[in-house]
């Protein structure tokens, strides 16, 4: 660029201007082929490289009689120019080009679109972030004058400055961030107003001032504002100025003193914008109270200044006005007051927070009565979405000792457990056509099943949580009425409804719902009471204890007196019964034994005409058994008093009900609890009972007929009852078949299933779970009944490991298609079909539970139905198998010291595992973890290398082929062909690439600690000490390449895998391991040069990518890290960088030398990288949504998005495409 300094060249070719006007309106006229629209972009991109460009950007610009697409490339010219060469222009050149900056900007007129005036404030900002305050020296005076201009000119300033906060506060942004705390220091001092920052900042540097007049831009903002809503006349123009000045205030409030917003009376003039009768201007000021109350540092004054008159009456009934004005009604929804609203509730919900955390300051109780009377009345909104927020603000304010003993809220608990016990109610159970107001709310709330399980989740959670603390604050009184409303409910389940009928039994009937949610509200209330008892122990007198416990054994009582023709109703009354025998009344075992009685003596006939039913009464029946396990373990002393009626009773039980010796085994399993746990009575002849139990067990896994059946693939299908079913898939064609589950099952067909049905059982597996699991589970190491555990198992476990670990690789072989050899090609679309698991989960699935389950029995008798068996079949082998090798691993050294198993248990485990689906590979990891948690100290060296190398291996290859899959099926799609399924695929490998992330990061964690050291291995193991000096797992893996080899590796892949959440835990998990390499010794320069390579070019590829743009400032840290550390030690980061197009390797030195100056701040290093690596970025974050606004009411606030939240991130989004990066795979110069 020539130094034309302020005065524009006057021989101006307009022959190029015309170039660029028509090229321009070819590129936006639809009519345009391809190759002219083509040219015409080559043509102007073309300019951007010319060294005259800004001058011609500013002279196109400056035009205004230019087209607006032609002035806004112009700017665009000049945009460029800044920031891509304004560190090469001399101080002359970069000069002229503010300066035509500023003759742009004070040019600006209404006339102007308003997009232009945004790429002129734009254009000021990315200026300002390179100049102002080193040697742009008066730009607030000339912000100042453009001020004093038209109301244009006051908007545009507004924009500036909105910009500018969000940049420097708001974003990481890079160029902000290089220039260090400078321009924050350089915002806050024009923003403040002089009297304040001379209160505040006594002794602040004056050397270099910035600043132009006292008033400061909050001043000069809060008067405009207050000119615009208090002039009188209905003026368009002003009500948008006040608009923008919300805007803007937005932005600015989350980061300026505090005292400058009481200063400038901010708070009060933000009210007097709720007053006005303009719903945009309302909408703007309660989101800039959102904004500055979302703050969480106030100090004391402040908190008394700025959140103190919010609650005072006048201000609180202020915000109740706008709140019932903003009140619709579920059949006619107006957008704009339904968003108001939400948004109203979400700043209620931050005062709420505040007031929660320091109710002390809040001395004016009669304020405090409105407050929480306007919190009530949110919280009976029918809009879930709305009273959410403010449930959430109750839950705060119970657990609060000062709130809950004031006036405003013990009057208001019993109204508020009347809400919550009315909202306790499965919602997602209703049908979406239910003209329940609620559900009309949530259609137009959530747009699919994920997002409501997961909201309807936290709402259930609120609710019940607040019931719990009403109860723990008031025990007696409240619980009684729960009870009593209850009662009540119960005797007229079937009010209004048809009664109970077999025929249209329906597990979501209404009156199931309606005990449902009583059930779920008394459960609440047993968790408040009994942490009232335990939290009142030698406090509360024993008389009141008394009173309210014995009021809950006679309620109970009596409801299990009561006759209950549902048998999904029956179970969560026996459910209830069970959660009051071993909560509260956990002291009475005669009591539990009346339950157990009560469970024991539920029978229910069966009746297969009725499907549905008939489910239903088998689901029963396997609760009553797992709750009868519940009160065995709980109560095992008392019941072995009374042992010989016990059992009598369970044989009868057995005799009468049972119809399959899984269920037969199941029901003596509590017995062996009793015997196993009851520690009153001597060790020896229960050990010899157990045996008794075990013996048979164990024969089954020692038979020669077992170890047949297990030693080949085909054998194994014979075993299971599978083996027809190739030969079936042949004949039949199924290949052929489009639709599965409405094709009916021939003959045949039918007797494949029936031989399927139980053949799982003639393997000892489920069996074996059942006493291992008693036998284990929740019991504390070293206690009695563990050491007795550990003497029954410890003999038995090397002879059922081996057609254990048979059976599981077994099981994994019958995934593999190179497996079904007798099955043509063509058919092996079939194979994958019936190999393919139907399953429903949150956050993934899109219909409910019941109806998955419903869809899954309409099927059973259908080509789906048996392949549905088929895979559950294997499915139960298999993870029973993973069960069973858990419940070991809770033994401790009697099960990880023997030194033969490692390598046949990994084998077992990984060498078919790629053959899983993503589903159940993710199920392997998360079952299987455990194991690899629970291996002692001292068996790590020989247990933990041979299954963790092939553990990551084999989730590495599988991971990395299916998102290459799912990239490639991505491009490839048109249209929304099949959309649905492809979501769901990506939403289960995100679970996978989710459950292997956090696996990594919980055995690199460096503050995890060694599981207790076994009382048996003090002494008995010499390597155990040697096994300490690793210290933790994360040590141990560091020092172990075997290890730690395929580990890194997959971490390496893992940022380029399309899962935000995962990606950001594996940076930060690399990250941490930087430091770690940075010795001299082999494995350390073998690992860092590995770092210094594959991992850098992931980070580099992934920062180019806009599908991780919100993953920029982590990949960018890691990157700094990398070269901190190692760029002294190895010159290969240097020598990657350099391998980038365009990466001189001045840049490079100049980058590196900032990086050494910037020391502990991250900031400024990763806005270091960024501007490095400028060129090779995705979009940029500071560039996000500065094209157009999107719809405000479309978009969801971060609170909104909490709420729908279940530990999950990006299920139902379909991602765009990836960019085409034709030419990027070679940026590191390879071939």
């Amino acid at each position: 660029m020539s130094d034309h300094h302020n005065k524009p060249k006057q021989a101006y070719d307009e022959g190029h201007n015309d170039q660029i006007r028509k090229a321009l309106e070819v590129i936006h006229d639809t009519r345009s082929p391809n190759s002219l629209r083509q040219k015409a972009s080559e043509y102007l991109d073309q300019l951007k490289s010319d060294e005259e460009a800004p001058y011609h950007g500013y002279s196109l610009a400056a035009d205004k009689s230019q087209s607006p697409i032609v002035r806004h490339y112009g700017l665009s010219l000049m945009e460029n120019a800044v920031r891509h060469r304004w560190t090469h222009y001399t101080v002359e050149q970069s000069t002229a080009l503010r300066e035509w900056e500023l003759s742009l900007a004070q040019n600006v007129t209404d006339q102007d679109p308003f997009f232009i005036r945004t790429k002129i404030a734009l254009l000021w900002v990315e200026i300002a972030k390179r100049s102002w305050a080193l040697d742009w020296m008066d730009m607030d005076e000339r912000l100042v004058q453009m001020w004093e201009g038209s109301l244009a000119s006051k908007e545009l300033v507004l924009t500036i400055l909105e910009m500018l906060s969000e940049d420097i506060f708001g974003h990481e942004d890079a160029t902000a961030g290089l220039r260090g705390t400078d321009l924050n220091r350089a915002c806050v001092d024009i923003v403040t107003p002089m009297a304040v920052l001379l209160e505040q900042f006594p002794s602040r540097e004056t050397s270099i001032n910035v600043r132009y007049g006292d008033e400061g831009w909050l001043s000069r903002i809060g008067d405009l504002l207050e000119y615009c809503i208090t002039t009188e006349g209905n003026d368009e123009a002003r009500q948008s100025c006040a608009v923008k000045v919300l805007l803007t205030l937005r932005s600015i409030v989350s980061w300026v003193l505090p005292k400058s917003i009481s200063t400038s009376r901010l708070v009060t003039r933000l009210c007097q914008c709720i007053a006005s009768s303009h719903t945009p201007i309302q909408l703007a000021a309660v989101d800039v109270l959102h904004c500055l109350y979302h703050r969480s540092r106030f100090s004391d004054e402040d908190f008394k200044e700025l959140v103190g008159p919010m609650y005072m009456h006048n201000t609180v009934e202020l915000f109740q006005r706008l709140y019932e004005w903003s009140c619709v009604d579920a059949s006619d929804i107006d957008e704009e007051k339904y968003l108001l609203s939400k948004k109203l509730s979400e700043m209620i919900y931050n005062l709420g927070r505040l007031l929660a955390e320091r109710p002390s300051l809040i001395p004016d109780e009669d304020g405090l009565d409105s407050f929480f009377g306007l919190l009530m009345n949110i919280a009976k909104n029918n809009s879930l979405q709305v009273s959410i927020t403010v449930l959430h603000v109750w839950v705060k304010v119970l657990g609060s000792e000062k709130l809950v003993a004031s006036a405003p809220v013990a009057s208001r608990v019993g109204e508020l457990l009347e809400v919550c016990t009315q909202r306790v109610i499965k919602y997602e159970a209703l049908p979406e056509d239910s003209p329940n107001p609620s559900i009309i709310f949530l259609n137009e709330d959530l747009d699919t099943m994920p997002e409501r399980h997961a909201f309807l989740g936290n709402y259930m959670r609120f609710c019940k949580t607040i019931v719990e603390r009403i109860v723990q604050q008031q025990p007696a009184d409240a619980l009684y009425h729960i009870l009593g409303q209850a009662e009540q409910v119960i005797s007229r389940l079937y009010d209004g409804e048809p009664a109970f009928s077999v025929q249209s039994y329906s597990k979501t009937s209404i009156p199931s719902l309606r005990l449902d949610a009583q059930c779920s509200v008394i459960e609440a209330a047993l968790k408040g009471s009994a942490r009232w008892l335990t939290g009142q122990a030698g406090i509360a007198s024993g008389h009141e204890q008394e009173v309210m416990l014995q009021n809950l054994k006679v309620w109970c009582e009596r409801i299990l007196g009561l006759h209950f023709e549902d048998p999904s109703v029956k179970e969560r009354v026996i459910q209830l019964a069970v959660g009051s025998a071993t909560g509260p009344l956990k002291k009475d075992a005669r009591f539990a034994f009346r339950v157990f009685e009560y469970i024991l003596d539920t029978k229910y006939p069966d009746n297969p005409s009725f499907p549905a039913y008939n489910e239903a009464i088998k689901d029963l029946q396997a609760f009553c058994i797992h709750v009868l396990q519940r009160l065995a373990m709980k109560f095992p002393d008392y019941l072995i008093t009374i042992f010989d009626e016990v059992e009598r009773k369970i044989n009868q039980v057995n005799q009468a009900v049972a119809q399959d010796d899984y269920t037969r085994t199941r029901y003596y399993s509590v017995l062996f609890s009793i015997t196993h746990r009851a520690t009153s009575v001597d060790a020896q002849p229960r050990q010899e009972r157990l045996e008794m139990f075990l013996q048979p067990l164990v024969a089954q896994w020692q038979s020669d007929e077992l170890s047949n059946s297990l030693s080949s693939f085909n054998s194994f299908c014979e075993l299971l009852g599978c083996g027809g079913i190739q030969q079936y898939v042949s004949q039949r064609a199924l290949h052929a078949i489009p639709d599965w589950p409405t094709h009916r099952l021939d003959d045949e067909g039918k007797a494949l299933q029936a031989q399927m049905h139980h053949a799982v059982d003639r393997l000892p597996l489920r069996t074996t779970k059942t006493f291992l699991s008693v036998s284990v589970e929740k019991l504390e190491q070293h206690s009695p009944p563990h050491k007795m555990a550990c003497l029954l198992w410890e003999k038995n476990i090397p002879l059922i490991l081996p057609n254990l670990l048979r059976s599981i690789s077994q099981a994994h072989a019958f995934h593999n298609p190179a497996n079904w050899k007798s099955l043509p090609p063509e058919m092996s679309g079939a194979v994958r079909r019936i190999l393919t698991d139907r399953f429903w989960q949150v956050g993934i699935s899109t219909g409910s539970r019941d109806e998955f389950y419903a869809k899954v029995g309409d099927t059973k008798s259908t080509i789906e139905g048996l392949a549905s068996s088929v895979r559950a079949t294997v499915r139960a082998v298999r993870e029973t198998g993973y069960k069973l090798l858990c419940y070991m691993s809770l033994l401790g050294e009697h099960f990880y010291s023997y030194k033969e198993l490692p390598q046949p248990l990994s084998d077992a485990l990984f060498t078919d595992a790629y053959a899983l689906s993503t589903h159940q590979m993710a199920i392997l990891v998360e079952t299987i973890r455990p194991v690899i948690e629970n291996c002692p100290v001292s068996s790590r060296s020989h247990f933990l290398p041979p299954i963790l190398a092939a553990l990551f291996e084999q989730l590495d290859r599988k991971a990395s082929a299916e998102w290459d899959k799912i990239e490639q099926r991505t491009k490839a799609s048109e249209g929304r062909a099949g959309l649905d399924e492809e979501m769901r695929d990506e939403s289960i490998l995100r679970q996978l690439t989710y459950t292997s992330v956090m696996l990594v990061v919980g055995l690199l964690d460096p503050n995890k600690l060694n599981p207790p050291i076994p009382e048996a291995t003090n002494g008995a193991h010499p390597d155990v000490l040697s096994n300490v000096e690793h210290g933790n797992v994360r040590s141990f893996i560091l020092a172990t390449p075997e290890i730690l080899k395929p580990l890194i590796l997959f971490c390496t892949h893992a940022i380029r895998m399309r899962d935000i959440r995962s990606c950001s835990f594996i940076t930060r998990v690399l990250g941490s391991l930087v430091p770690e390499f940075d010795s001299i010794a082999p494995i350390d320069t073998e690992v860092r040069e590995f770092l210094s390579t594959e991992v850098l070019k992931a980070c580099i590829t992934s920062l180019h990518d806009s599908y991780f743009v919100d993953m920029q400032k982590d990949l960018a840290q890691l990157i700094a890290n990398i070269l901190i550390t190692y760029v002294p030690r190895t010159d290969t980061p240097k020598q990657i960088l350099l391998s980038l197009p365009s990466m001189p390797v001045e840049k490079i030195d100049r980058a590196m030398q900032q990086l050494y100056k910037a020391h502990q701040n991250t900031r400024q290093q990763r806005a270091i990288v960024l501007d490095l690596l400028e060129s090779l970025r995705g979009v940029s974050i500071s560039e996000q949504g500065r094209i157009a606004r999107p719809d405000a009411k479309k978009i969801r606030s971060a609170i909104q998005e909490r709420y729908m939240t279940v530990d999950m991130q990006g299920d139902g989004v379909k991602e765009e495409p990836s960019p085409d990066f034709e030419g990027v795979a070679d940026m590191f110069g390879q071939p």
